[in-house]
């Protein structure tokens, strides 16, 4: 079981960290995958050299060569065929917190009195088509994966779902149900087997978050990574 540091739940941690404060999802927008960095239903510019992977994948799990346009305030994402999966990583960057304790994305060598710094890495999975299949090893240090096709459960219904961390299952981490419409409202904590039930919200666009900070890994200049994580997928009516 991965051990986790710390999490980040509510509204008094989300509104204080700049650098968790907002994640990544997928967004299909004038036909165009967008990859979109924001902190609710708000979205904002950000630099699109910060994706570092892009994957997409067919209905049964085969890799789609992907490619990332650079635009200087986002980056889209150009399949070569329609994807049913597409997964994507956001490097934020060290943030290092000085004695006052404010955040400032920089190293802790750069900011004076610095007491703390932690590497900020932004995942988002999306699942665009229905009995799509997700293969095993994506390459997101912490995935929310559905246990079930997510297009099928029915707005109110519970959706099984398992969190992972570098792999292995990860329990006490809190789920936000509805991302981009309660940005700031936590619905359920995954169990001892890092699955939980969350209720699917929307007809539309559902957005299904999660974030956690855990140690880092080979590193002396950072004490933590701070993860975010999405799960997208476009819900339907509700469903008996």
């Amino acid at each position: 079981m991965k051990k986790v540091l710390s999490l980040f739940v509510a509204a008094a941690l989300l509104g204080a960290q700049g650098a968790s404060a907002h994640g990544i999802w997928t967004e299909q927008r004038y036909g165009q995958f967008e990859v979109v960095y924001g902190h609710g239903a708000e979205d904002q510019a950000y630099v699109a050299e910060k994706i570092k992977g892009a994957w997409a994948y067919d209905q049964r799990g085969q890799m789609i060569p992907v490619t990332v346009e650079r635009f200087s305030d986002h980056a889209r994402l150009h399949p070569a065929a329609q994807p049913a999966v597409l997964a994507v990583a956001l490097d934020n960057g060290v943030w290092s917190r000085n004695a006052q304790g404010e955040s400032v994305n920089k190293a802790m060598a750069d900011v004076p009195g610095a007491v703390s710094a932690s590497h900020s890495y932004k995942y988002s999975l999306a699942i665009l088509k229905a009995h799509a299949q997700i293969p095993d090893a994506l390459k997101l240090a912490m995935v929310i994966r559905p246990l079930k096709d997510p297009s099928k459960v029915g707005v109110g219904n519970p959706l099984p779902v398992e969190l992972t961390i570098d792999g292995e299952p990860t329990s006490g981490i809190a789920l936000l149900d509805d991302y981009r419409g309660m940005s700031d409202a936590s619905s359920v904590v995954t169990d001892a087997r890092g699955r939980a039930n969350v209720i699917v919200r929307n007809a539309g666009l559902n957005v299904i978050a999660a974030q956690a900070k855990v140690a880092a890994v080979d590193r002396k200049d950072v004490s933590e990574r701070s993860l975010f994580t999405s799960l997208t997928f476009v819900g339907e009516a509700h469903q008996h």
